[in-house]
């Protein structure tokens, strides 16, 4: 199935509207997982016309999505990572952990951007940052398109790390679903219980009666008024 190419319309209407110069692409993967850290991509791109193929890094094969991967870290004109941990966010909810992660990749850009377009439809940012949240930016948007399949690349890397360098994830297949559910990761966490990498206040402990004591409940007031308060209406 086709896809229209993304462009730089909200980019351009941004800079027009709010004098913005520097903007940022931004978009996170691991956002379900159960195991492994929330990843989000910053990435400023100017208007340059981008490499061929670019979209969602969900639309693209991973093969092709690496190699682009590789295209984009050269072209873009900065990017960088942030992670928060499955510790932070069992402390802190998805939210304020998506929050900490943006908030690290943006910090580690060169330069502070003016204005920052956000995949989806929820400012988990906010102040003092200036945001456009976009619906399924990473399709429409260049600047997100290009966060979306650094991020992906780049998790997917780290996840696949551990499972050959950490023996006590090498069962649970991290190679091949990066830490998202799967028969063969739900096979592992029935027999092994979860290792230090997974997110113990995920629901999906519940359905483990074997290791149920081992589940987080979380304890940051803050972190469960902003779940409560609907910033991000996602049921794990």
């Amino acid at each position: 199935m086709p896809y229209e190419p993304p462009t730089h319309t909200v980019e351009r209407s941004l800079r027009a509207t709010t004098g913005a110069k520097i903007i940022a692409g931004v978009d996170e993967v691991g956002r379900g997982a159960w195991a492994g850290p929330v990843t989000v991509c910053a990435a400023v791109t100017g208007l340059r016309r981008p490499p061929e193929g670019l979209t969602d890094s969900k639309l693209i094969t991973p093969k092709r999505r690496t190699a682009l991967a590789a295209e984009l870290e050269k072209w873009v004109t900065a990017y960088a990572l942030g992670h928060a941990s499955p510790e932070e966010i069992d402390e802190l909810g998805m939210t304020a952990a998506l929050r900490l992660a943006a908030v690290r990749a943006l910090d580690g850009l060169p330069v502070r951007p003016d204005a920052v377009i956000l995949d989806g439809k929820h400012d988990y940012l906010g102040t003092p940052w200036k945001v456009r949240t976009v619906i399924k930016g990473d399709q429409s948007c260049i600047a997100v398109a290009a966060a979306s399949v650094i991020a992906k690349v780049r998790r997917d890397a780290m996840m696949a790390e551990l499972e050959t360098e950490a023996a006590e994830c090498s069962a649970f297949g991290f190679g091949a679903n990066a830490g998202y559910p799967s028969p063969v990761h739900k096979a592992a966490l029935e027999e092994r219980g979860p290792t230090p990498y997974h997110r113990l206040s995920w629901a999906y402990l519940d359905a483990l009666p074997r290791w149920q004591h081992l589940k987080k409940i979380r304890i940051s007031a803050e972190a469960a008024a902003l779940e409560s308060g609907g910033q991000l209406g996602f049921d794990f």
